[in-house]
Parts: C-alpha cells; structure tokens; sequence
C-alpha cells in the first residue's frame, strides 16, 4: 500500500472515530402535528393567521413548518366520552340535551367530513356510536344512557385516544363528567401519553352543582385540567342549563377556528428523555397561542411495553 492510501484509511478512521465519540439524538422522523388555538385580548378566537406568523421550536432547536391548514380546511374527528357513572344519575338526562345541541351545532356548521365517535364510561368503557355524521344515531344512543357505578375517566380517554389515531385531520377528544377517576386500570400518565400519540386535544366539562359544594373533588378537576393544558385543551366548570350551553357554544368557536401546524423534527440534541418538550410562538406580541406541551418518541416496533389492559373494550 502506497503512502497516498495509507494517509487516506488514517484520515477516514480518524473520522469514524471521532462520529462514534458524539453522541447523535436518534429518533424516527415522523410529522409532529399540533393542534393550536390562537386567542387575542379579550380571549375571542383569531382565525385569519399565517403560516409566517408561527414560531416552532422542539427541545429549544427552531424547526421548519411543513403543514399549515386552518379549520376550515380540515375535517375533525371528536372522540365524545359521556360519563355514566352513579353521581351522574340526577344530571344525565339535562347534560345530554346540552350535548345533543352541541353536537346538532357542530355538524350544522362544520366540515363536510366532520366526525363524532360516542363512548359511555362507568367502571367500563363501552363505545356507543362508531364514527358518524348522523345526527339521530348518536341522539338515539344517548337517549339509551342509564347511569350506574364507577367512574373510569382515564381508561375512556385511553380508548378514545387509540380510536382518533388513524383519523385523518383533525383529532379532539371531548369528556363531559362530574367528577374524578375511580375505577381506572388506566393512570393518568397512560391517557396523558395515548393523547399525545394521538395528536388529540382533550376538552373537557365538568359539571358541578355549585362552584362552593364542598363536596367537589378538586384533585380531580385539576387531574382532568392538566391533562387538557398538556394537550392544548381546555376544561369548563359549569352547572347544568345555560352555563353548560355557554361551555359548548366556546369549545365550538375554539374548534371551528384551529389551525393544524405540522414539522418534521430536525437538528434536536441528544437525550434519553422519551418527552420532547414543544413551544409555539406567535410573531404578534397581542395574541396568545395555545397548543400541546410536546410528544412522546416512539420506540422501535416490537420494543415498547404494552401497558396493562382491562381487556376488550366493550360494545353494545
């Protein structure tokens, strides 16, 4: 071997050595996808911004908007969870009359590929309504609700969350409930994370008799707030009647003006953490975006424990 050659092999086994001394941040290079809801000073919904006005940043690193599309041009998918637990027996019939309206309102007014899946939750989950667009089907199914044992919130969004993960467009997971988790196989961090992969906003509305009812589970409420801040939803305290019609008629304005941002993750850092922290910022000082905290990176197929089930989900 000439002394050209030998030069050549030193130099490229100084290079590989020298890429096996840094450590890259390996991750599979999927679209992340936010749901974002823009709101000005008075907290009315702004609709009429630009792809130029979002400022996306992932782990800290600026990263390229890929996908920009505002409400109208996507269809949404809504995972609708009605609790039917024990406590709710005196306020279901009133609260699905709210909900009937909601949803009469929604598809009024909405794309023309809008969907709504409707699962019930007690101790059980049990999905009601596939995704539809009919109107008298859901109204039929939720007329047909009996209310009766525990309260199995998580486990609802767990399922709801898997079922919007193949849904094209937008993904919203809507629980209307009064009161905490009881009964879960599921915990908080299996909804919070099964939302994530879902690329779903969880809204949700909790009805209470009074805001003053020393009766009211507060660490509940603030479980089901922080999950809906984490994915950039909201929740509404209301009683039932004209403060519940209130709460729907603003988680229709939120959802009929989002916009769906979309990047593709590049020149992160290295780290171990499977939760990658994302940030939105507007280039308007006036306004203030609202989307979900970050993502969960997905393991490689086959490596990823399955977290523990309580079985099938049932169906009626």
């Amino acid at each position: 071997m000439n002394r050209r050659a030998r030069a050549a092999l030193l130099l490229l086994a100084a290079a590989l050595g020298l890429a096996a001394q840094q450590p890259r941040f390996q991750v599979e290079v999927r679209l992340v996808r936010l749901l974002a809801t823009v709101k000005d000073a008075r907290g009315e919904p702004v609709g009429d911004l630009r792809k130029e006005d979002f400022l996306i940043f992932d782990s800290g690193v600026p990263q390229e908007v890929a996908v920009f599309e505002r409400h109208t041009e996507t269809p949404l998918s809504v995972a609708l969870l009605v609790d039917t637990s024990g406590s709710m027996a005196r306020k279901l019939k009133e609260a699905n009359a709210s909900v009937l309206a909601f949803l009469r309102a929604f598809f009024a007014e909405g794309h023309p590929e809008d969907a709504v899946a409707l699962y019930s939750f007690n101790q059980d989950v049990t999905l009601q309504a596939n995704f539809t667009r009919r109107v008298t089907r859901l109204e039929n199914e939720l007329r047909r609700l009996r209310a009766e044992a525990g309260t199995s919130l998580y486990d609802a969004i767990y399922f709801g969350a898997r079922a919007l993960e193949n849904r094209e467009g937008r993904r919203v997971i809507l629980l209307v409930s009064d009161g905490a988790d009881t009964t879960s196989v599921k915990e908080f961090r299996d909804a919070l994370e099964a939302a994530h992969n879902a690329d779903a906003a969880i809204y949700g509305v909790l009805i209470i008799p009074v805001e003053s009812d020393p009766g009211r589970h507060i660490a509940g409420e603030n479980a089901l707030i922080g999950l809906a801040t984490a994915t950039g939803g909201k929740v509404f305290l209301a009683t039932l009647g004209e403060r519940l019609d209130a709460a729907f008629a603003e988680i229709l304005r939120d959802l009929r003006t989002q916009y769906l941002l979309g990047y593709y993750p590049r020149n992160l850092p290295y780290s171990k953490e499977r939760f990658h922290r994302v940030e939105v910022r507007l280039r308007r000082p006036d306004l203030r975006v609202i989307t979900r905290s970050g993502y969960y990176v997905e393991y490689e197929s086959g490596s990823e424990p399955e977290p523990p089930s309580r079985g099938p989900l049932r169906k009626p």
